[in-house]
């Protein structure tokens, strides 16, 4: 995949665009559930114990740093690792853009609109984003939209910098749930057209947490980032379908030395937490084809 370098300046410029499954345990007074509902809980200590030593392993001998957040809404079981310290999103806040979008719009878009939204996730515009980012209300409007979410950890960038909003991967996570939620703040026809665009990216830009398998609606964010001396921000966020299981994931990383680099690292990540959380895919021998 070739990649032009750009500076941070340039790359998030702001124009007008022309154009194992986990068995929850019951509570001490057990209170009978009605079918269908799913509670919620963190990830039981041994998995979470398991889990944690997977990922450091694998991260002792890789450039840079990452962290990711995980939610299967299947099960309601919940995970994060190493999200303390916030990380750059890059072009991963297109999605926030969207959704804060989608919320100011009430499904009032015009076709001008619709093809702002759909460039800014397919074909990761620039231009597009700022442009929507501007009818939000820039840097206050969002933070506001923010506010009314409950996603407390995300910082927008200054002024129209859109690009550079620091976040945990776990806001990125709840940012998915609010898109994707059927008893969210959007209507069915918007939370379809969310997925719709994020189900079909360029096929350039279609790696990250798609690696984990099964049906995927992703964006990601690759940015050479001035802040840290040109090195590579490598986000992923998405929804997926593993295996019956759906789930919500986001994982962020910042100073690879190369994009190849962190493309690697995101996608080896997003494979070790979704098979942890769902079992890792069967290999079927012949002895067992029939």
């Amino acid at each position: 995949m070739r990649v032009r370098r750009l500076s941070l300046s340039v790359l998030l410029a702001v124009a007008g665009c022309a154009a194992p499954s986990i068995a929850v345990p019951p509570p001490a007074a057990p209170v009978r559930q009605p079918v269908g509902v799913v509670v919620e809980s963190v990830l039981p200590v041994a998995a979470r114990r398991a889990l944690d030593q997977s990922l450091d392993r694998y991260l002792r001998d890789r450039p840079g740093r990452a962290a990711l957040a995980v939610y299967d809404r299947t099960t309601g079981t919940r995970y994060a690792f190493r999200e303390r310290t916030p990380f750059m999103l890059a072009s991963v806040m297109k999605v926030d853009i969207l959704l804060a979008f989608l919320l100011t719009k009430r499904g009032e878009l015009s076709d001008y609109e619709r093809d702002l939204a759909s460039r800014m996730i397919r074909d990761s515009d620039n231009d597009c984003a700022g442009e929507l980012y501007m009818t939000i209300g820039g840097r206050e409007g969002f933070a506001r939209v923010l506010r009314r979410l409950g996603v407390e950890h995300t910082e927008p960038g200054p002024s129209l910098y859109w690009g550079t909003t620091l976040s945990r991967p776990s806001d990125q996570v709840k940012v998915l749930e609010q898109l994707t939620d059927p008893k969210g703040p959007l209507p069915a026809p918007d939370r379809r057209y969310a997925l719709k665009l994020m189900s079909s990216v360029q096929p350039s830009q279609a790696w990250g947490v798609s690696a984990a398998g099964g049906e995927v609606a992703l964006k990601n964010g690759w940015l050479p980032a001035d802040a840290h001396g040109g090195l590579w921000t490598i986000n992923s966020v998405g929804r997926l379908d593993v295996r019956g299981h759906e789930l919500l994931i986001a994982v962020l990383s910042e100073r690879s030395p190369t994009m190849e680099t962190g493309i690697a690292t995101v996608e080896r990540l997003a494979r070790l937490a979704v098979d942890a959380l769902t079992g890792p895919e069967e290999t079927v021998s012949a002895s067992k084809v029939f």
